[in-house]
């Protein structure tokens, strides 16, 4: 590209439109041969695009065109040459930087859906306008075509040089899937041009999603993307195979290098920018509300049909499509194996530090992640049928703890619990966490020998008490969470039980159950979490028994909870004194494990993006019953039932407080206030029977023992609870409640502002679209 004039003399220097015929002009935009990406953006600055746009828009359409017209020429010829090679690279990069421009400007917006005159869609050269293909599709399907493009983005077949050229045709593009793995056992020789070649056309690629990016968040997230539609329907005919070698290049990926250390500073990875492409495109592609989809096959089978040939999902996504009907077990395998080595990666702790190269696209790999369980439900059976969910499980949990208290991980936060919200509702999660848990990542959490269960336990309490105050709209899930594993739990540790009463401490004290509308629901998912244990497995949970014994007070000051005008008034002016909302105290700390490091909080100037609002548990959840043969029945929710059962309310809150609020406040900030009536409505449905009678058989005997024996030591106690039994002495056990993520248009439109946040922040090698006007999220510094 000549640098002497700049983009805009050339483009907009001209004030009259060029003829698209005066090649000599146009050719100067991609003729030249040492370009990069990052040369095309800092030849080509925004104030420079911007100025062509509204000053010489004949130019930047025709240009547009010319850039097309040279994609599609080279996906047509084959890009024998390098000169073709290199045409098609410049016309790529620049229109990755254009782009951007074109969508921020609604005027401009359905510029790329207008047909141009000439392109038909039935072949070449056939003028029949009526015919055309609006340039958009032309774009698409000439980077489809280029991506299976022999000896550019693929090796070649030939066997010789004096073998005709592959004719780009009729070659069949699933022989020529990037890496082995699903639906394809070999895998080619790594190449660093091709994936470089690829990496640009991918990067193009996602710039044609990116158009979700510059249309504010709407509330019916039924609004597919035109190009992501496009390009993932029975138009494209590389979408298989497309798909295919875009998951095979992530789950396949070893960032490690064969196992030796300090490889990666030997050999520059080229791989890894391929890799994180990949992962963004794959998950755009993904982007379908399964919420709102026509078909049930992938939303809500709870029978585990054969979805291998289950019918399409809704709008003909084929990408979505494929992912749902994926049903070998060493496919799964393959994928599970593969997420589960790149999620570790950032945890893989040597001796020898720097020893293995630290990945940055994990988020990526969690809304991959989600995207699987979410839309193919066997995938999901297949992730709890053995402990590899522990190998998700734990970077998750690492993840989730290292960002609590970072203002710009927000979104980490949310994603990580949504899928331990989702694996929660099936049994089989719960049960595998009673595995013990020995690998020892060093973490910022107290040191304790235990399970799975303890470990997820623990760091769900450091969120809640040393995490920052946005995560707050978390501890439902969190506890939801706890909730719906504790009948499976066969014997927590010491140290959790002791974190367990201490939420149960915080959480019950007046001034917090007065201080918000909603606050008491955590109260009654921590009682439903003592109850299930208790009565399902009382026999391995003396640690717990023996501290609800020596915490009793709490559960006898929740049952005699002041509900008259004075009380409620004096609690909430304690509150006013007391800023934090949970103390540490009485949480025993103890010392964190060797090696951690504290979590941080985002360094000053940080960049994030905003999040749309998640929809509160009661929207997110549904509530099931576990039958006797371990089945679940769907609980529908009573009309009108009012919140306090320690559901969470389907949207009906009690008539007292909902007098009592005045519609503008949804929060707690003070025009909310309690009554008499309101706190009554849910005192009167505390759980705590089960307790009372634990606390009325074993404390007298606990206290007998320690008169008799003059004991002050715990083990001896210990061993009294491991072999009691209060079979017959406690109230007939309830149903076990299982609240079951649900899919809503709430959460799809949360995923999606999530999901483009991740990738415009994580492209700032060229900065993609940065310092263009977004309107999905704002850009905030912390």
């Amino acid at each position: 590209m000549d640098e002497s004039k700049g983009f805009s003399g050339k483009a907009g220097g001209q004030r009259t439109p060029v003829e698209a015929t005066d090649d000599a002009f146009w050719d100067q935009f991609w003729a030249d041969t040492a370009t990069s990406v990052q040369d095309v953006f800092a030849l080509v600055p925004a104030a420079e695009i911007r100025a062509v746009r509204e000053e010489s828009p004949s130019n930047l359409a025709t240009l547009c065109y010319k850039a097309v017209e040279k994609l599609v020429q080279g996906a047509e010829s084959g890009c024998h040459s390098e000169k073709e090679k290199q045409i098609v690279l410049n016309c790529s990069r620049l229109l990755t930087r254009v782009l951007p421009y074109i969508f921020e400007d609604p005027d401009w917006r359905g510029f790329f859906w207008s047909t141009v005159p000439g392109a038909g869609r039935g072949g070449q050269g056939e003028d029949d306008d009526e015919n055309a293909r609006p340039l958009a599709e032309s774009l698409l399907l000439a980077i489809a075509d280029l991506l299976f493009c022999p000896d550019f983005t693929v090796q070649s077949h030939r066997r010789s040089t004096v073998d005709s050229a592959e004719d780009v045709h009729s070659l069949d593009s699933c022989e020529y899937i990037w890496e082995a793995g699903v639906g394809f056992a070999h895998s080619p020789q790594p190449n660093y041009i091709h994936d470089m070649n690829r990496m640009e056309l991918l990067k193009l690629l996602l710039t044609c999603f990116s158009e979700a990016m510059y249309l504010p968040p709407a509330p019916e997230s039924g609004s597919t993307n035109p190009w992501v539609q496009f390009f993932c329907s029975t138009e494209n005919r590389h979408a298989l195979p497309l798909f295919t070698s875009l998951l095979n290049t992530v789950c396949a990926y070893d960032p490690v290098g064969y196992g030796i250390p300090y490889n990666h500073l030997l050999f520059s990875d080229y791989r890894e920018p391929l890799v994180e492409e990949a992962a963004q495109v794959l998950i755009v592609t993904l982007d379908h509300d399964s919420a709102s989809s026509a078909s049930p096959t992938v939303d809500g089978t709870t029978t585990g049909t054969a979805m291998d040939d289950a019918d399409p999902p809704g709008p003909e996504n084929l990408f979505v499509n494929y992912l749902s009907r994926i049903h070998r077990e060493e496919d799964f395998q393959f994928i599970l194996k593969g997420i589960a080595r790149l999620l570790s990666n950032p945890l893989l702790q040597t001796y020898l530090p720097n020893s293995t190269k630290k990945i940055q696209f994990h988020q990526e790999l969690l809304v991959l992640f989600w995207k699987l369980c979410d839309f193919n439900k066997k995938f999901l059976f297949f992730v709890l049928k053995s402990s590899d969910v522990l190998d998700i499980l734990v970077p998750i949990l690492f993840f989730l703890n290292d960002a609590r208290a970072d203002q710009s991980r927000v979104g980490l936060m949310h994603i990580g619990v949504f899928i331990l919200l989702l694996l929660s509702g099936e049994r089989n999660f719960g049960v595998r966490l009673n595995k013990p848990y020995s690998v020892r990542v060093p973490m910022d959490i107290p040191v304790f020998t235990g399970t799975h269960a303890d470990l997820l336990i623990v760091v769900f309490h450091k969120i809640i008490t040393s995490g920052h105050q946005r995560l707050q709209p978390l501890f439902d899930c969190l506890l939801t969470i706890v909730v719906n594993v504790s009948p499976y739990l066969k014997s927590l540790s010491m140290v959790t039980a002791n974190k367990l009463l201490h939420l149960l401490e915080a959480f019950s004290t007046a001034w917090f159950l007065f201080s918000a509308a909603q606050n008491h629901h955590l109260v009654f998912f921590l009682l439903e979490v003592f109850n299930n244990i208790i009565q399902y497995q009382f026999d391995g949970n003396s640690n717990l028994v023996y501290a609800i014994i020596r915490k009793r007070s709490v559960f006898h000051q929740l049952a005699n909870l002041p509900t008259d005008p004075p009380a409620i008034h004096k609690a909430l002016q304690r509150r006013r004194r007391t800023p934090e909302p949970l103390s540490r105290t009485g949480s025993q700390e103890g010392t964190s494990m060797e090696g951690s490091r504290p979590a941080a909080p985002a360094e000053p100037g940080t960049l994030k993006t905003s999040l749309v609002a998640t929809p509160g548990i009661d929207k997110l959840t549904e509530k099931s019953q576990v039958s006797e043969d371990g089945t679940l029945r769907s609980l529908e929710p009573e009309p009108q039932q009012s919140s306090e059962d320690g559901s969470p309310a389907k949207g009906e809150p009690s008539q007292a407080w909902r007098e009592q609020r005045r519609p503008s406040s949804s929060s707690a900030s003070g025009q909310w206030s309690p009554t008499p009536e309101w706190v009554l409505s849910w005192k009167s449905k505390l759980p705590l029977q089960t307790i009372m009678r634990l606390l009325q058989v074993l404390v007298p005997q606990v206290e007998k023992i320690c008169i008799d024996k003059g004991l002050t030591d715990e083990s001896e106690i210990l061993r009294f609870l491991q072999h009691g039994t209060l079979v017959g002495l406690l109230p007939v056990p309830h149903p076990i409640l299982i609240r079951k993520y649900q899919a809503n248009s709430g959460t799809a439109m949360w995923f999606r502002t999530y999901m483009w946040g991740v990738i415009y922040l994580r492209n700032v090698d060229p900065p993609v679209w940065y310092d263009t006007d977004v309107k999905l999220f704002e850009i905030q510094r912390v």
